[in-house]
């Protein structure tokens, strides 16, 4: 399956997410902040299928880390989270880096259909 880095600063969604998508065969990776999402991506070459973050988070946001990560690994797919919409709306600009943005709250079945979708996108 795929590799995926998910970035979220509420432990109880990261763990949620984390435990779901590991339950589908996906190897999972996290991480507390967009800083230390950076650092992961920065650290693994770019290595993931996608990375799964939140947008509202301390230090640095999602879009931050989006834009950071996309000047190194242009083609790395990023699946954007939020339950903020103005901030959905900012993420809407990026839609060269972004794939998709969810809508929080969501589902268990919702995350794993997005994470599908984005992954079935770039197989495509």
């Amino acid at each position: 399956m795929a590799k995926i880095l998910i970035v979220e600063d509420d432990d109880s969604v990261r763990s949620l997410a984390a435990r779901a998508l590991e339950r589908d065969g996906h190897a999972v990776d996290t991480a507390a902040d967009g800083a230390q999402g950076l650092d992961r991506i920065q650290a693994s070459a770019g290595g993931y299928d996608l990375i799964l973050s939140d947008i509202r988070m301390p230090e640095m946001d999602g879009i931050e880390m989006a834009m950071k990560a996309a000047t190194h690994f242009p083609k790395l797919p990023i699946l954007l989270m939020t339950g903020y919409a103005d901030q959905r709306e900012r993420a809407e600009e990026l839609s060269l880096v972004i794939k998709d943005v969810m809508q929080k709250p969501f589902t268990l079945s919702e995350l794993r259909a997005g994470v599908a979708r984005s992954l079935t996108s770039l197989a495509a």
